[in-house]
């Protein structure tokens, strides 16, 4: 182990976050089963491991001649990459670590622990009703020991600071009902200690220990069954970024109108933008009261009672081990190809068979994403301005990405005209009736119209026990929902597709079509599509690969 240091320099910041970088990243599930607020959507640990990656993709751009500019880049970069309220706060934390630090060539631990206590202020002062029993609790009484021991030095600055978080953590569980209802303990506290230990480790010489070297006493199964979707008062759990118009801006008007229309506010700002996360039932109302204040350039909104429909298990990270290829695509995202047709689609869907289907239709790009992995507004961006036509439909096929399409609207010279499909097969069906020849008018009316005559069952895996509008939910069993609306879950296919075709019987199909997942052989494909022609001889029935992930079946009753 090499000899401590007696100060923090930007290089020493900078393999710091780094290393906190590469801890949370492996431990991005263990923190995600942690998470219990509002519903059990399970990304806390995405989040602020994405949140995190962004700081660390820009750190390993440069070296950093200051203290003060390697805490800058970091401050700015978690600002914009910040997803989720523990993103944000996240965001906040190093935020006010870069004020105290401003003009710093290095720190000794009494400037760093009075930089750590800043965060903590920019933290709770940014957040509508500070909630005691979470990160903001965790990163409190850390920084109040950092201070206390600052004068021991980084050692023992950074060690009590830890002692300190580590306990506050373990007595989250009793200051949060939400929490001690579920019997674990803060997961946006818990990825902060994680973090906290990696920077230690750093700072000592040492490796950040492997995922499984990192056991939590918490492991316990979560009582996720206690919650249900009528305990989430405002749905939309919304986030976005805004250029602000002038420096000074104030934004307390801002801040007092969500707070009337939502809770879970918090708001982060640097010299020339804001972050927003608010929990509204009307986030439309919410993006146009912020232009008042500056120019929107991002904005991310997802339902969390549909995110307790669908049981997302936990979104997979982007790596930023290839920069190389990732600044390509950033840069392409500014490129808008020249018109050299009237119209062009974009779609989004997840697995070979889809996107290959899509394409074979008259799609022009497909964006990857879908359940858990819903793309970003740039993401969709991206790939509109990349379409060679000068009006492009876009096709979400999710309803959790319908919002984020619309925001491209504004963002670029091409129309866009979204069309609302909330699943794949919707998209496939409306894309059957596509007459490149035809009138804009014509052609909207086309898609919109055959969205309607879709109905859409999908077959996935219930992540743990549940008990959710009247149907018991078994862990590791098959989950059905038809139209999003779960119909329940089955021990064996045999049962289920037995019991899905008298959800069927009532919809009267004449065309079905079975979509099989990744993880589906075409032998057992055809076997459950033998089952469903036995109920319905007359309708025509299709079986194709998808390849989509996730899901093992998506089928389509017309």
């Amino acid at each position: 182990m090499l000899p401590l240091r007696e100060y923090i320099d930007a290089a020493a910041f900078k393999e710091m976050i780094l290393c906190a970088d590469a801890a949370l990243h492996a431990n991005i599930q263990m923190i995600n089963d942690l998470n219990v607020f509002p519903v059990p959507d399970g990304d806390t640990g995405t989040n602020m491991g994405l949140t995190l990656n962004n700081a660390a993709a820009e750190l390993r751009k440069k070296s950093f001649p200051t203290l003060s500019s390697a805490c800058d880049t970091v401050s700015s970069a978690l600002l914009r990459g910040a997803r989720g309220n523990s993103g944000v706060i996240l965001s906040l934390l190093f935020r006010g670590i870069a004020r105290r630090l401003k003009g710093a060539e290095t720190a000794k631990a009494p400037e760093f622990a009075a930089a750590m206590a800043d965060g903590v202020d920019a933290a709770y002062k940014a957040v509508m009703k500070p909630a005691e029993g979470t990160i903001l609790t965790v990163s409190r009484l850390a920084a109040a020991a950092a201070a206390e021991n600052a004068s021991k030095g980084l050692e023992a600055m950074f060690t009590a600071a830890i002692s300190a978080g580590e306990a506050a953590l373990a007595d989250t569980v009793n200051l949060n009902p939400v929490l001690k209802k579920a019997g674990v303990v803060d997961a946006g506290g818990k990825g902060y200690m994680v973090m906290l230990g990696a920077m230690l480790a750093s700072l000592r010489g040492e490796a950040v220990a492997p995922a499984e070297n990192l056991k939590t006493p918490e492991e316990e199964e979560t009582a996720f069954e206690c919650f249900s979707t009528e305990d989430i008062t405002f749905a939309f759990d919304t986030v976005f970024i805004v250029r602000k118009k002038e420096e000074n801006v104030d934004l307390e008007p801002l801040r007092k109108y969500l707070t009337g229309i939502g809770d879970s506010l918090v708001i982060g700002e640097d010299d020339e933008s804001f972050k927003v996360h608010v929990h509204t039932n009307i986030p439309g109302n919410a993006l146009n009261k912020a232009q008042e204040f500056g120019t929107l350039e991002l904005a991310k909104i997802e339902n969390m009672r549909t995110q307790h429909d669908d049981l997302l298990a936990g979104r997979k990270a982007q790596s930023t081990d290839d920069l190389d290829r990732i600044e390509q695509e950033l840069e392409a995202q500014d490129v808008i190809a020249a018109p050299e047709k009237e119209f062009g689609v974009v779609a989004v869907c997840a697995g070979a068979g889809m996107e290959n289907l899509f394409k074979e239709l008259g799609v022009d790009g497909v964006i990857t994403g879908g359940q858990t992995m819903n793309p970003s507004t740039d993401d969709i961006l991206r790939e509109i301005n990349r379409t060679p036509a000068s009006t492009v439909f876009v096709f979400p096929n999710n309803k959790n990405i319908i919002m984020a399409a619309e925001q491209c609207v504004p963002l670029t010279e091409k129309k866009v005209i979204v069309i609302p499909s909330k699943t794949v097969p919707q998209g496939i069906t409306a894309m059957l009736r596509f007459n490149p020849d035809d009138t804009e008018e014509n052609i909207t009316a086309e898609f919109t119209d055959a969205l309607g005559t879709v109905h859409t069952a999908m077959i996935t895996y219930a992540v743990r026990d549940s008990d959710f509008d009247g149907h018991a939910i078994h862990a590791g069993e098959y989950l059905v929902l038809l139209d999003n609306k779960i119909i329940g879950s089955y021990a064996n296919t045999k049962t289920l597709f037995s019991e899905l075709s008298w959800s069927f019987d009532e919809l009267n199909p004449e065309f079905i079509t079975v979509y099989y997942g990744e993880d589906v052989d075409e032998k057992a494909a055809k076997e459950a599509s033998e089952t469903i022609s036995g109920c319905f001889p007359e309708a025509e029935i299709s079986v194709i690969n998808g390849g989509q992930p996730v899901y093992y079946y998506m089928i389509s009753i017309e």
